[in-house]
């Protein structure tokens, strides 16, 4: 671990700002060969992101374990002014990781952090992507019972016949786990 590292990663955003302005390479990599901007996007420091991206830090580096990049570790734990700061940034709002074929608006729609899933839509983020065995943004929503963001989906024309990798629809998994509204919204 580096001290930026450390700092970054813990949230001591004044620590952060000594460093950087004593010139602390602001790449500067842990073991795993994760970025400071990585672990404080991930752990929601939000003073920190905004401090390591004036300083130029890398917004597509990706971590060593999932390739998973800042933008998909702020949505995937619902860190929103983070995901603004980051699509601000010019992140790429389809950076995929390489466990599952995630990108940020299927983390934010399975986790059921619907103001990112509003930002991500806005800045044109495929309403349609699919994970490796097939769920779209509106199957994981339908799933885990996010009847906010099913609504969002489906207001932008989300796709309500698509079909998992074992040909499950949005509306047999929110039957399967008795989402009833969720139910009602999709037979609309």
């Amino acid at each position: 671990q580096t001290p930026l590292w450390s700092a970054a990663a813990s949230g001591h955003a004044a620590v952060v700002r000594l460093l950087l302005e004593k010139g602390i390479d602001v790449e500067a990599k842990d073991r795993s060969v994760q970025t400071p901007l990585l672990w404080a996007a991930k752990n929601g420091h939000e003073a920190i992101v905004g401090l390591l991206l004036e300083k130029g830090a890398d917004v597509e580096a990706k971590d060593s374990e999932w390739d998973q990049t800042p933008l998909l570790w702020a949505a995937k734990n619902g860190h929103e002014t983070i995901v603004g700061l980051l699509l601000e940034k010019g992140a790429d709002v389809e950076a995929k990781d390489s466990e599952w074929d995630q990108t940020p608006l299927l983390w934010a729609a399975k986790n059921g952090h619907k103001t990112i899933v509003r930002l991500l839509l806005g800045k044109g983020a495929a309403i349609e992507a699919k994970s490796n065995l097939h769920q779209t943004p509106l199957l994981w929503a339908a799933e885990n019972g996010h009847e906010a963001i099913v609504r969002l989906l489906l207001e932008k024309d989300a796709d309500v016949e698509a079909k998992d990798m074992s040909g499950q629809t949005p509306l047999l998994w929110a039957a399967k786990y008795g989402h009833a509204a969720i139910v009602r919204l999709l037979l609309e």
